[in-house]
């Protein structure tokens, strides 16, 4: 696909500015830590992470879009095996990603040394529309690392591929941004999407709660698995967000960066 970057990258634009207005217009919870601080801290990331994966790209030619590309001249994968209608096709790799991508994040909370990475993540003692591109460059070294494996391995279409991407970034943003839904339609848009409400509690301080509630687009897979939790014992208005840095460290992109090498 032509200009496929600059269209990902015009998509993300937009859609984090549009949560980012409708957070700041009318905020879920109040912020316990000054937005200029944190947003620093978590755009850092993002540009951190953008740099691995060009030092990614120059080990392996062909990331995620260029990889299926690849495959598909080569005949690999799944999906180059049979015969399927293309738009069938593309909804059932988008299906298989997702859940690829809700199991991949379940394992980073049971394996301590995954842990350690994903904890960047959840350190945040704010939730909002930059917590979702707040994440340790290691982690998304191996996460891109096995993306490119499971495209080898499913085969699936570069525009399956660019879709599914394109909605994992957006529904992300949408699911971290501290932003009030009313309660009727959360409770319909939860029912297929993860709600910023669903997520908010996937980022509580108690470790049974930050244990449920892993989907990034799709709430499906937490229901059928049974990791689903409705709602934080302490209500929305209450809960406390992160784990136990409750102090202004996780503002530091040097603290946050070496995180995963503390020992606690």
């Amino acid at each position: 696909m032509e200009n496929e970057s600059l269209i990902r990258l015009s998509v993300f634009a937009t859609l984090f500015l549009l949560f980012a207005a409708l957070e700041a217009l009318k905020p879920r919870r109040p912020r316990a830590q000054p937005r200029s601080k944190r947003w620093t801290t978590n755009i850092a990331f993002t540009i951190l992470n953008t740099g691995t994966m060009w030092l990614l790209a120059l080990l392996l030619p062909a990331l995620a879009v260029g990889a299926a590309w690849d495959a598909s001249s080569q005949s690999w994968g799944l999906f180059n095996q049979i015969q399927l209608p293309y738009a069938i096709e593309i909804i059932l790799a988008i299906l298989f990603f997702d859940f690829a991508i809700w199991f991949q994040h379940l394992i980073t909370h049971k394996i301590p040394l995954l842990w350690r990475l994903h904890r960047v993540h959840h350190s945040d003692v704010d939730i909002d529309v930059t917590t979702a591109i707040r994440f340790h460059p290691l982690e998304i070294l191996i996460s891109m690392i096995l993306k490119i494996s499971l495209v080898y391995l499913m085969g699936p279409s570069a525009l399956a591929i660019i879709l599914f991407e394109i909605i994992l970034n957006g529904t992300a943003m949408f699911n971290h941004a501290n932003m009030r839904l009313p309660l009727w339609l959360d409770a319909i848009v939860r029912k297929i999407l993860v709600t910023p409400d669903m997520h908010r509690v996937h980022h509580s301080v108690h470790r049974f709660e930050h244990d449920s509630n892993y989907g990034f687009s799709l709430s499906i897979w937490d229901r059928m698995f049974g990791t689903y939790i409705a709602q934080p014992k302490e209500g929305h208005d209450d809960m406390t967000i992160g784990l136990e840095w409750q102090d202004d460290s996780p503002t530091k992109i040097g603290w946050s960066l070496a995180l995963p090498f503390f020992r606690k």
